[in-house]
């Protein structure tokens, strides 16, 4: 097959772009990272070709009936016995998604996803992780800055059976993270199965501020996650997986299938973590309302930033505030996908729930004038395609270090997303251990809903982004796309903090 025959079959159809990363100059990098579409072709069947391109043709999710209340995570209980603080097991189970049948799934401390772990700036925590899977896995901290020897990457892999505890300082603001496998070759099968779990760091900032806070009642966590079931409504990862990122029709949140969410006449907040293995969404009210996000992936914004709408690609998080009070009860309110998908239809009951004002300064988050002066340190280029990716060339090798860098200094990366001939899609790059802040997008200034702390960018094609990042804690951390399979197929790299 010749190139022009590759282009047609592809025309209109995304690329998939790899993260190729060097310490030189932009057009050494550039010249050396360049494939062209005969050598891509040549590793490519036409069963792969026909893959990627029912990826591009994204399908549409399922509207939600909203027949079932939103499942809000339980808040795991602390141990009352010795010294550890959480235990977290990695279990397999049956879960009743759909009435009349039930799904085989993993989950933390039960069969389906996982319970949210409360944190609190300052204190110690030990966590004891458990591998009751029949294969190996890892318990990922996303979002955590903990030593690289407690962040659970690929290099941590508990055997079936085995435990071991974790112990680490929680250093770091407040902030919605979450946890999920990272074992490689087999990262996005176990998330699709069901492993994720939630992170909630309060600090005394948190405390004072006025937001809603009462977890359950006008503080929901959203997970998001596109599923494909099969006859038997099972989760079928072998037969659904797509080396570009595998997509479902169906729409989980928390694990509920068609939910609603039930709130009062008050301000309602929801942190949304886009949980999907290759998704992106861009959610908004189907009124056409505003409403206010403030806080990103590592904690709050300065102040609340009114919005009509809020993009995440996948692992990225973003806490919004919808006031229900000021909004019209009489229609069918609902948070959409940009494509008109209904999402989470809301119930909004005739009570009153608590009248109150947002806090007008939320954090004093700051990129200094130092820092937008730095000169680049690093620098990743994204390029490939399906399980062609690779970094600068390569694939990841675990016994490769592909940067360096100094404890306790910041760096500036700038990251490339390169698009070939055919165009090109949206990268999620996710750093581990760490938060960054975003410096630029193609030399100007990030939007204001992303002057926060951030440790997963959505790249752009053919878009330079450039990140001031400091690592708080020393040994080897990985850099990856977090569409999960390209991070399975090796669109992944390592960072050595010395």
């Amino acid at each position: 097959m010749n190139s022009n025959k590759l282009a047609l079959m592809m025309l209109g159809g995304f690329l998939i772009l790899s993260g190729c990363v060097k310490e030189e100059p932009a057009e050494v990098r550039t010249d050396q990272t360049m494939m062209n579409h005969d050598e891509m072709e040549d590793g490519m069947s036409h069963g792969e070709m026909e893959g990627h391109m029912s990826h591009d043709e994204v399908m549409q999710l399922k509207d939600s009936t909203g027949e079932n209340e939103l499942i809000v995570p339980p808040v795991l209980e602390r141990n009352i016995d010795g010294d550890v603080t959480y235990t977290v097991r990695a279990q397999k189970g049956e879960t009743q998604i759909f009435n009349g049948s039930k799904t085989k799934t993993y989950g933390y401390n039960g069969t389906f996803l996982g319970p949210m772990l409360q944190f609190t700036k300052g204190e110690t925590i030990k966590i004891r992780t458990i591998n009751e899977l029949d294969q190996e896995t890892t318990f990922h901290w996303h979002g955590l800055e903990v030593a690289a020897d407690a962040d659970g990457g690929p290099h941590d892999a508990l055997q079936p059976g085995e435990e071991r505890v974790i112990e680490f300082k929680v250093t770091q603001e407040a902030a919605t993270l979450w946890f999920h496998p990272h074992p490689h070759g087999n990262t996005a099968d176990q998330v699709y199965n069901g492993l994720a779990g939630l992170i909630f760091i309060e600090d005394e900032n948190s405390k004072h501020l006025n937001v809603p806070d009462d977890y359950g009642k006008n503080d929901f966590p959203l997970i998001i996650q596109d599923k494909l079931f099969d006859e038997n409504h099972q989760l079928n990862y072998r037969e659904a997986r797509n080396e570009d990122g595998t997509i479902g029709d169906t729409l989980l949140i928390n694990g509920t299938v068609n939910p609603k969410l039930t709130v009062e006449k008050e301000k309602v907040r929801l942190r949304i973590v886009n949980g999907s293995n290759a998704r992106n969404y861009t959610l908004k009210l189907n009124s056409g309302d505003s409403f206010v996000q403030i806080g990103t992936d590592g904690g709050f914004l300065n102040e609340p930033v009114t919005v009509q709408e809020v993009t995440l690609t996948p692992s990225e998080r973003a806490e919004i505030v919808i006031d229900f009070q000021a909004i019209d009860a009489t229609s069918d309110l609902a948070l959409v996908n940009e494509d008109g998908s209904v999402l989470l239809p809301f119930d909004i009951s005739h009570s009153n729930g608590v009248a109150s004002e947002l806090s007008t300064q939320l954090n004093d988050f700051t990129l200094t004038a130092e820092e937008k002066n730095l000169p680049v340190n690093k620098t990743v280029e994204l390029f490939g395609m399906m399980d062609h990716v690779t970094i600068n060339g390569k694939k990841f090798d675990p016994d490769r270090i592909d940067f360096t860098q100094e404890q306790g200094v910041t760096e500036v990366w700038e990251i490339y997303n390169k698009p070939d001939i055919m165009g090109g899609m949206i990268h999620p790059f996710h750093i581990h251990g760490a938060q960054f802040k975003i410096i630029s997008r193609d030399g100007a200034a990030p939007p204001e809903n992303e002057q926060g702390w951030k440790d997963s960018i959505a790249v752009h094609p053919d878009e330079t982004v450039k990140i001031a990042i400091q690592f708080k804690n020393k040994g080897l951390y990985m850099f990856h796309c977090h569409i999960l399979e390209h991070e399975d197929n090796g669109m992944m790299g390592q960072v050595l903090v010395e």
